[in-house]
């Protein structure tokens, strides 16, 4: 037996070595482009002329076709288990299989046309005054629905241990306020298109042209009065902006036309301290109730529930809000297939119940094992590069170790599956379905206020395709979904795992301290933990990157909002340098091979130029620099490569490449 340990673990061994060799992906890379000149079209460009975007999507890569593939999988998964039964009732099979096979009957949805939600237009119909209005908001929220404001349990920025109720601005059709109130074409157009859109959409739900178009006047009023009152994307990018903690008393002040108490009696939830995201939005709501007539009240409320339904009504209703969201705004030529919408809508409502069977299929120990490793690493390196820093000082450095310290990975999947048993889904029409988990996740949130905080609990599906890092509870999360080629691969080389999702968790990591994060401590408390004069530095370094991004033009006269894309352009900057040191301890115990001619360290840049190369349709462009706080692909590859001087060498670029930006407009805020 001693022999046979030792002869399988020799093959392990050489296992592993022979796995460890895959390099850059070279049929991607258009080596006709010079590295120093266009990186982003020298890793990638290839893999985008041959690639064209979809005419179901809004931008294209490998990363997002990786994205696809997890959604193509969950698909796989949700037919198989469709295809057998009968369940028990309440079973996880039972569950998902029904609520799968319930979206995918066309021919079901088409049946039951709007007959699921009339019951809820009727009663919006039916209302005499304002206590039948306030009645209806509730009945909205216990659906998800911000009728106009939101109210859900989030963590206290004040005492981060505990969740207490917050009152968002909310109720707007267009994408934000500047499609209300500004005055370029592009917005004016939209507000156009938009009015027509609702007077469609009422008349595929049921009223006369005249009515319908009557409505849509009326509500496109109602939401701009809200929108006038609303913080615009930049502002609301500043936690002081949106904290506003108060007492109940003080609520009830803000507001006194709405009856909060009997509001919170119907969603189960008792009067506490909460946060106020935006006061004067609710002084607007407060006026709105008496000044606004029940019919234009009526109208607007119908509408909440015609948009928010809309997918899970029939075809002619669901082509509609396709016609107008998806390819209007983004650009999109033709919707996914209702087999992938429907795997969508899955993961979306009951992701831990579909996730959980993705992860035993395509998350082995390894991949985790592995993933652990880099994060153990970047984690690591994050804290040589605070200690290295010169124009911080060692109080501040102590503060900002201190807040790594606390830093909580979240890797595949949570370690306590959520239960839903309590969801009742059936086959009687996928809108009800939908509706029924809606309101299982809406009560689980609400039940939360007023509790500790459970720091257990995963703000993403298993199946996700992304990443994300949480202030409050200072903890980075990377689904199964993201953990996949072109970010992940259990047999590639160092620099490409370090070089893809590395910089990802780079990234991640370094929202903790971006404008948005850095103003959070150890302990996800909204407090600055920073001294003067180090605060004053990183300011000032902040500003350097929001200037940069200020000069990326996506078309003339249309460019970047360095202050919308600062967090995410300083975390790409900061990700990139972060997986680069982490590849070098990661180097300390091993050489890493040349491979195909590309050098560890081109490896590593040329991995990130091609997870990261996105084409992206100037329609959704144009949507992403009005409201997105990521910058176009282009220049997440280009940006923060431009600021590196360790890139610079090695492709051996010149002071006055492209890829190099001058010496004194070079950024460097980690």
């Amino acid at each position: 037996m001693a022999i046979f340990r030792i002869l399988l673990a020799l093959l392990l061994l050489t296992s592993t070595v022979f796995l460890q060799t895959r390099g850059v992906d070279l049929s991607d890379m258009d080596t006709g482009v010079k590295a120093c000149d266009n990186f982003y079209d020298y890793a990638n460009g290839t893999w985008r002329k041959n690639n064209p975007i979809p005419s179901s999507m809004p931008r294209w890569s490998r990363r997002w076709q990786a994205g696809e593939k997890a959604k193509d999988r969950l698909r796989e998964i949700l037919e198989e288990v469709s295809a057998k039964g009968p369940y028990k009732p309440a079973s996880i099979d039972q569950i998902v299989s029904d609520f799968y096979k319930t979206c995918t009957d066309v021919d079901l949805a088409n049946k039951n046309g709007v007959a699921p939600i009339k019951p809820m237009l009727a009663e919006i119909d039916s209302a005499k005054g304002k206590a039948d209005i306030e009645r209806i908001i509730a009945e909205q929220a216990l659906i998800g629905m911000p009728s106009p404001f939101g109210f859900f349990g989030g963590q206290d920025n004040h005492d981060p241990a505990n969740v207490i109720a917050q009152v968002t601005a909310g109720g707007l059709g267009l994408p934000d306020r500047d499609y209300y109130t500004k005055s370029e074409p592009r917005f004016a157009e939209a507000r156009e298109k938009y009015k027509a859109h609702v007077t469609k959409m009422f008349t595929l739900a049921g009223s006369y042209d005249e009515s319908a178009a009557a409505a849509s006047a009326k509500i496109f009023s109602f939401e701009t009065d809200l929108a006038n009152a609303s913080l615009d994307n930049v502002a609301l990018r500043d936690p002081a902006a949106t904290d506003h903690k108060m007492t109940f008393a003080e609520l009830q002040k803000l507001t006194p036309a709405f009856d909060w108490a009997t509001f919170y009696k119907r969603v189960g939830v008792k009067p506490t301290a909460l946060n106020v995201s935006e006061p004067e939005f609710l002084k607007q709501f407060n006026k709105m109730l008496t000044s606004t007539s029940i019919a234009d009240w009526q109208a607007y409320l119908k509408w909440r529930v015609i948009n928010t339904a809309s997918d899970t009504l029939s075809m002619p209703l669901v082509e509609a809000n396709y016609a107008f969201y998806n390819a209007y705004l983004y650009g999109s030529k033709e919707m996914k297939p209702r087999a992938t919408r429907c795997a969508e809508s899955s993961d979306n409502l009951l992701g831990e119940a579909v996730g959980k069977k993705y992860v035993e299929k395509y998350f082995p120990p390894e991949a985790k094992a592995r993933m652990t490793e880099l994060v153990k690493n970047e984690i690591a390196a994050m804290g040589e590069i605070i200690k290295g820093l010169e124009w911080m000082s060692a109080e501040t450095k102590q503060k900002a170790l201190e807040k790594l310290a606390t830093l909580k990975p979240k890797i595949g999947y949570p370690d306590k599956w959520r239960d839903y048993s309590s969801v009742s889904i059936g086959r009687s029409s996928h809108a009800a379905n939908v509706e029924a988990a809606v309101k299982f996740a809406v009560r689980d949130n609400f039940g939360q206020i007023g509790k500790p905080v459970d720091r257990e609990r995963w703000g993403m599906t298993p199946a996700t395709s992304d990443a994300q890092y949480n202030p409050q509870l200072n903890d980075i999360t990377f689904p199964a979904g993201i953990l996949q080629p072109p970010a992940f691969f259990l047999d590639a080389s160092d620099p490409i795992n370090y070089g893809a999702i590395g910089v990802v968790i780079g990234h991640e990591i370094s929202h903790g301290y971006d404008d948005q994060g850095a103003q959070y401590d150890a302990q996800g408390k909204l407090n600055n933990w920073w001294g003067k004069d180090d605060l004053t530095k990183f300011q000032a370094k902040v500003a350097c990157v929001a200037s940069q991004f200020e000069g990326y033009f996506i078309e003339p006269g249309m460019h970047h909002n360095g202050k919308l894309v600062l967090g995410e352009s300083i975390a790409d900057l900061a990700g990139a340098k972060i997986a680069y040191t982490a590849l070098k301890i990661a180097e300390r115990n091993k050489t890493l091979p040349t491979i195909d001619g590309f050098t560890p360290d081109q490896q590593f840049f040329i991995a990130w130029g091609q997870f990261r190369g996105d084409a992206t349709r100037p329609e959704t462009q144009r949507m992403m620099i009005q409201g997105d706080p990521h910058p176009i692909a282009k220049f997440r590859v280009i940006g923060p490569l431009s600021n590196l001087v360790v890139f610079q060498k090695t492709f051996g670029c010149s002071d006055g490449s492209a890829m190099v930006r001058p010496a004194a407009e070079r950024c460097e805020v980690w």
